[in-house]
């Protein structure tokens, strides 16, 4: 069983998770109204990922005999700027969420609950991959410049 401390404070990442999922989608629209549609297609596919996170923790926590609640997501910005911009914010949302879900394994560490920290330790090793990611992204935008951007575009569209 798991414990309510443990319960709430995972509850409050499905809440994160779902705001960054918005966020993501709005990132996606502005990408898109902006002529960048491969960076648009990214951006919505992370969307769909972090929703996807939350299912997977709410699932979790239905497994240990707790109760998944949604609480209010606050509303996400709707401009974002160039699309280095876009994708530095990307990265530094990265780097939030992984702070987010450190702080969850030291809850589940206090609360000595052992299959906790197993469950949240996948998320611990897929934000490794996310922040390497996203600061690869920022990267080649960099080295691409104006000339390379529709080419960076290009090749974001082409993620599964």
């Amino acid at each position: 069983m798991i414990t309510e401390k443990l319960q709430k404070a995972i509850n409050g990442q499905i809440t994160a998770e779902l705001w960054s999922s918005n966020l993501y989608l709005a990132m996606s629209f502005y990408m898109e109204k902006e002529g960048y549609c491969g960076m648009a297609s990214w951006l919505r596919k992370q969307s769909s990922e972090e929703k996807a996170h939350a299912c997977e923790m709410a699932s979790y926590i239905i497994k240990r005999g707790g109760a998944a609640k949604l609480d209010k997501v606050d509303v996400v910005p709707n401009d974002f700027g160039t699309p280095l911009e876009v994708f530095e914010q990307v990265y530094e949302h990265e780097c939030r969420i992984s702070k987010l879900i450190d702080e969850l394994v030291d809850v589940a560490a206090t609360e000595k609950d052992k299959a906790t920290q197993d469950f949240l330790w996948g998320f611990i090793r897929e934000q490794v991959e996310e922040e390497a990611t996203t600061a690869g992204i920022v990267d080649m935008i960099k080295k691409a410049g104006d000339a390379g951007i529709f080419f960076v575009d290009a090749k974001l569209g082409e993620r599964k």
